[in-house]
């Protein structure tokens, strides 16, 4: 049985491939079936459904003629391809004839790979658009510190409710129920990164390093402050607040949150007036940033 994978269109033309690596690695490569979670698993679908319901015989095959792992050919695009639109972008099949329904048991578990494509094609369209605005104001080597990544909050959580209900057995529970929710913050975090060097995910990193083998740091930050670190001066003392961002970090690019009181009030009288020497004298670039 052969399947494949293609987008059908969307807001762009082109999709950046991304994130297939990580699913593979992860979830399906090696041993992924025993005896021991094959047991579990009947157990737990018989419950679910109200009988016995599991292909038993498919999975004591695959344990015992292929030692636990998937006898499956997965064929992809490299990864970072810029793919146009109704083309293949993966593609999988069986290799043992006895084993013809895993190929579309495999199918949810692997258009997980949705949220990173779209992150990674989201992310390159609006470096197209930062890139053209760089351009036109002659810095464009900017470009790979642009849009910078802090993402992790907007996602539900570290790892989803469903992977941490799941227990040793999980491989062939996920297979089985075609229902997986991988660690978004991750692999979007990581997805971010095709395009480019900022975050503060660290997450996205730390995949890139272990799944990607990223030999050096794939990303990089700056000293950044927050409301609360702001708003615990006071009002009252709300310009030592800034002055003291600029003490602490006297060289280099930081961000200083301004607008926990007034951002104008900030931006006018306090950096531009109060502080405007002192920033002028530092040796990089100061960040007025609004948080809110």
């Amino acid at each position: 049985v052969y399947a494949y994978l293609e987008s059908r269109g969307g807001n762009y033309p082109e999709q950046v491939f991304f994130g297939l690596q990580y699913i593979l690695k992860k979830h399906l490569l090696g041993k992924v079936v025993t005896r021991e979670y094959l047991d579990q698993a009947a157990e737990f679908w018989k419950e679910h459904f109200g009988y016995d319901i599991i292909n038993r015989e498919m999975w004591e095959h695959i344990i015992e003629k292929h030692d636990g792992h998937l006898p499956i050919r997965i064929k992809a695009v490299p990864e970072g391809t810029i793919v146009p639109t109704g083309n293949i972008l993966m593609s999988i099949e069986n290799t043992d004839p006895k084993c013809a329904s895993l190929t579309t048991f495999l199918e949810t578990i692997l258009l997980q790979v949705w949220y990173p494509i779209t992150v990674a094609t989201n992310s390159r369209e609006i470096k197209k658009i930062l890139l053209g605005s760089l351009k036109r104001t002659g810095s464009p080597n900017l470009i790979t510190t642009r849009l910078h990544d802090f993402g992790f909050r907007g996602v539900s959580s570290y790892e989803t409710s469903a992977s941490r209900f799941l227990t040793n057995y999980q491989c062939l529970l996920i297979l089985y129920i075609s229902c997986f929710f991988f660690f978004k913050n991750l692999v979007g975090a990581c997805a971010h990164l095709t395009s480019f060097t900022g975050t503060d995910t660290i997450s996205g990193c730390v995949l890139a390093q272990k799944y990607y083998l990223a030999k050096t740091m794939p990303a990089f930050s700056i000293p950044a402050s927050e409301h609360s670190t702001m708003v615990s001066w006071t009002r009252k003392k709300e310009s030592e607040a800034y002055e003291n961002m600029l003490d602490k970090y006297p060289t280099g690019v930081i961000a200083c949150v301004s607008d926990s009181y007034n951002i104008y009030n900030a931006c006018e009288h306090i950096w531009g007036e109060q502080l405007h020497d002192k920033i002028l004298q530092r040796d990089g670039t100061l960040v007025i940033r609004s948080d809110s």
